[in-house]
């Protein structure tokens, strides 16, 4: 039984520190001096104070502020532990009430905005946690911001333009507005 049973005790040892230590360690070592921002979860800071992230979406409610792309994490919105899609396909009758719903409340918040609704703010992205709108979703939303902070509309719109970031190597995807950064200039502009 030990000639067994010690080379077994070893190997396991031996694994444990290769795969439970060395290797995490040099990982994180490397991770922190080739990207550290990203190794350190893309925060977002102001103030010295960190408000997000790059990488996850944020629930905005108030009429002044830019809406976010709806989540489909749960228990609450946006929750980066429970990433995932909602895994209701078009055909569902429970997307569609959701979609429906989320029309009603735009549409309430904004009621002469007849353009229509960009479907990005009705629908959850796959991981549930986007932080970016399209082009389309951060213009219908222009007016109702504007209007709830008492700027002129050209004024959101210019940081609309500036927050845009384009296309991967200019063709793949398409225009995109990360929200939460496109409200912190909001706070800032006068």
């Amino acid at each position: 039984m030990d000639l067994q049973f010690r080379p077994a005790l070893t190997l396991f040892v031996a694994l444990s520190a290769i795969t439970g230590l060395a290797y995490p360690l040099a990982v994180t070592g490397i991770a922190q001096l080739a990207f550290p921002d990203a190794a350190n979860g893309s925060l977002i800071v102001r103030d010295s104070k960190p408000v997000g992230s790059e990488l996850i979406g944020q629930a905005f409610r108030d009429p002044g502020h830019f809406w976010s792309r709806p989540s489909a994490t749960g228990p609450m919105p946006y929750n980066a532990a429970n990433s995932s899609g909602s895994n209701l396909g078009p055909s569902s009758p429970a997307l569609a009430d959701a979609v429906k719903a989320r029309i009603v409340a735009l549409r309430a918040a904004d009621p002469g905005n007849m353009a229509p609704v960009p479907v990005d703010l009705v629908t959850a992205s796959a991981s549930g946690l986007d932080p970016h709108i399209s082009r389309a979703a951060a213009d219908y939303q222009t007016a109702r911001v504007a209007r709830a902070r008492g700027l002129p509309a050209e004024r959101v719109r210019a940081l609309v333009e500036q927050h845009t970031e384009l296309p991967l190597l200019g063709f793949i995807g398409e225009p995109r507005v990360h929200v939460l950064r496109l409200n912190l200039a909001l706070g800032a502009a006068r």
